[in-house]
């Protein structure tokens, strides 16, 4: 079992997913979907669990625990510039889960009725991860999230 402490942002950082007032995170209709799909990734993906997260304006983050006995290989596909054919995620990694995770939420959005036509962006491309190695560094991420929006003014994805 691999665990990962995994941020996702908002395409230029935009605050899309609500606002915090008083220390409290108030989910705007995307930021409820951003929630709900996220919650979503441990009903379907019998390989993966869900441990602290946090939907805040512009990013999400989140404790993952992938089985990769169960093919939970955590590689991320590779740029390659060259034209060459770039190597595919392997299913239930955890790039395939945050993949999947962001088309989720894109697809929701799009079917909204909206009077603005185009593309919809909402994710930055990739994503942040780190493998949490021990239980002190475990409790401190858990810590570190559950105090994301009281802390929201001191975070470095912060802006006015």
């Amino acid at each position: 079992m691999g665990i990962y402490f995994v941020t996702l942002c908002a395409f230029r950082k935009a605050k899309l997913f609500g606002d915090v007032s008083m220390g409290i995170m108030r989910h705007s209709a995307l930021g409820e979907i951003a929630e709900l799909e996220w919650q979503r990734i441990a009903e379907v993906r019998h390989n993966v669990g869900l441990d602290q997260f946090v939907v805040m304006p512009n990013h999400l983050h989140s404790l993952v625990m992938i089985d990769r006995s169960e093919g939970g290989y955590s590689g991320k596909r590779s740029s390659v510039s060259t034209g060459k054919a770039v190597p595919r995620l392997q299913a239930g990694s955890l790039g395939a889960v945050i993949g999947q995770y962001k088309l989720a939420v894109l697809r929701r959005a799009k079917s909204w009725p909206s009077p603005a036509r185009g593309k919809i962006i909402i994710w930055q491309r990739g994503y942040y991860d780190h493998i949490v190695r021990d239980e002190r560094s475990l409790n401190e991420i858990r810590q570190y999230i559950l105090e994301n929006p009281a802390k929201w003014t001191d975070d470095s994805l912060y802006w006015e």
